[in-house]
């Protein structure tokens, strides 16, 4: 099986490359991250390169690519420490807005192809631990249209999204609302997140909603958050890649006893490990995204096992690289500290290791093991 790339997608990893190291260096990612986790200039920096609308159909304005172009971004992404909201606005939104109506399509798809808008999904909620069918914001039928009441948590960038793709019951039928940022009734509670990004607690009190769909709904979200875990993963391996090649740089410059550390065999051997580690992430976050396009029960299986591995790898690399760099890996100072806190954090991110464990063995009761 031939897994190269093309030459179209070795050039948007070249293009998304040199805007990195050009555009987002250590010192702009700290201070992104003091002035609040959010910055609107690199998302711009992003619409500029085309990037919000890779996901989007060419018929709304965009590029209308697919999963392993995605792929490749992320790891690009990752690669530089990107924080911006890129997989909640560009990859996940679109995906959910395919089931929308045409005429919701023709308003918001084409402003998140030209970055004018960010849409993201506001999913989780308190008594959820991951569970997508675990909703209890309120979705109210009135004479002027839908209202939606409830909080939402962890929402990436709430506080300065444009609008909302909110889970929501109407009675026991679970549906898709939109709901703007500026509508009344919507109030946020932004937050700066461990590993410097933003999110924000979102309450929606009678807020005026659009509906999207109430059919199929959770069939929609769950397919919305393969494509956000898929793409998580890719980010990892990113992440995972830079890491590594850090620590080695670090092992053959760090002097002890007059030699550098990497002539230790026993240091030699831990990054070795690490090496190990990210080979199979890098392998599962591929499987996560060529099974996007397979049946529900397939693809579902597939990330779920791409997230154990890599929340398993991100865990392995990121405490390895900080012990093999000594005091210095956990200083703010320090770009290595914040590979760690950022990988840290993705591993809780569309749900953690075991979550992603019990959905694997779930949907292996009637099989053998892994050759089925």
């Amino acid at each position: 099986m031939d897994f190269d790339f093309s030459d179209d997608q070795e050039q948007l990893r070249d293009a998304v490359r040199r805007w990195v190291d050009k555009g987002h260096g250590f010192e702009q990612h700290r201070a992104i991250v003091k002035a609040g986790g959010d910055s609107r200039a690199v998302w711009q920096a992003l619409a500029d390169l085309g990037l919000t609308g890779l996901a989007v159909p060419e018929a709304h304005g965009g590029m209308g690519w697919g999963a392993t172009e995605a792929m490749v971004v992320m790891e690009e992404l990752g690669r530089g420490l990107v924080l911006a909201p890129y997989a909640a606005g560009a990859l996940v939104a679109p995906t959910l807005l395919s089931a929308a109506p045409e005429a919701v399509q023709a308003e918001w798809l084409p402003r998140i192809a030209s970055g004018e808008a960010r849409v993201v999904l506001a999913h989780q909620e308190r008594a959820a631990r991951y569970r997508l069918d675990k909703v209890d914001t309120t979705a109210t039928r009135t004479a002027e249209g839908w209202q939606l009441s409830g909080t939402k948590s962890l929402v990436p960038v709430g506080d300065v999204a444009d609008a909302f793709i909110v889970s929501a019951r109407a009675g026991d039928t679970l549906g898709l609302w939109l709901v703007e940022r500026a509508a009344a009734g919507v109030t946020t509670r932004g937050y700066l997140t461990q590993d410097g990004g933003r999110a924000a607690e979102v309450q929606f009190d009678a807020a005026a909603a659009t509906l999207l769909t109430d059919t199929d709904a959770l069939a929609v979200l769950e397919h919305a958050a393969d494509v956000g875990t898929a793409a998580l993963c890719a980010e990892a391996v990113g992440a995972m890649d830079f890491l590594v090649k850090l620590t080695a740089d670090y092992m053959n410059t760090r002097k002890q006893f007059g030699v550098a550390i990497a002539s230790f065999q026993a240091l030699r051997h831990r990054l070795a490990d690490c090496k190990m580690q990210l080979e199979l992430g890098r392998s599962m976050s591929y499987l996560a995204t060529l099974r996007l396009g397979d049946t529900p029960d397939v693809r579902r299986r597939a990330v779920s096992q791409a997230k154990v591995q890599l929340g398993q790898s991100m865990r392995f690399v990121g405490q390895q690289c900080v012990q093999l760099h000594g005091g210095i890996g956990v200083t703010d100072e320090y770009v290595g500290s914040h590979y760690f806190k950022r990988l840290t954090c993705m591993e809780m991110q569309w749900g953690d290791t075991l979550h992603h464990l019990g959905e694997v063995s779930a949907r292996m009761q009637d099989t053998a093991g892994v050759f089925a």
